[in-house]
């Protein structure tokens, strides 16, 4: 198992079909190939070190460009989450830009996703709506909520 087909098997069982969110592994893979975007893995106890391990608890991708960075996707997968997983693997991704030269970063997400309380436990703020933005499989359509943390010297 490479680390794409860790990232896809999160994705599988983290993204609701119904909002149309996860990506392909095409995607995974261009995203990762252009040279500005990083990712990261966190294994069921909490470590990046899989080792003989072959279940992934989650992952991140972010997209960098000068000292701004987006985090693109971030899932747990839903057999290891309330664990503590998704903090640790966000305060891994926050540290990691950090280190990087990283002075902001930014989010987008759709109303109401669980993930709101995480990213705000962290110190994301909302900067702005953008009123139906995401249109599901069914043709509902969803505000997206940009966020936005300021990485402090």
């Amino acid at each position: 198992m490479d680390d794409i087909d860790r990232i896809m098997s999160v994705m599988d069982a983290a993204f609701p079909a119904e909002f149309g969110e996860a990506w392909n592994r095409r995607q995974v893979t261009d995203a990762l190939v252009v040279g500005n975007c990083r990712y990261g893995l966190i294994a069921p106890d909490g470590s990046a070190d899989f080792g003989s391990q072959t279940n992934t608890a989650g992952f991140f991708l972010g997209r960098s460009i000068l000292d701004e960075e987006e985090l693109l996707l971030f899932a747990i997968a839903p057999a290891h989450r309330r664990q503590g997983l998704g903090h640790k693997l966000l305060q891994r991704f926050i540290l990691e830009a950090r280190a990087n030269g990283i002075s902001r970063i930014f989010l987008e997400m759709r109303r109401n996703n669980p993930a709101s309380f995480l990213y705000a436990s962290h110190g994301f703020q909302e900067i702005g709506v953008r009123p139906a933005y995401y249109r599901t499989p069914a043709g509902t359509r969803i505000d997206a909520i940009s966020q936005e943390l300021i990485l402090s010297d």
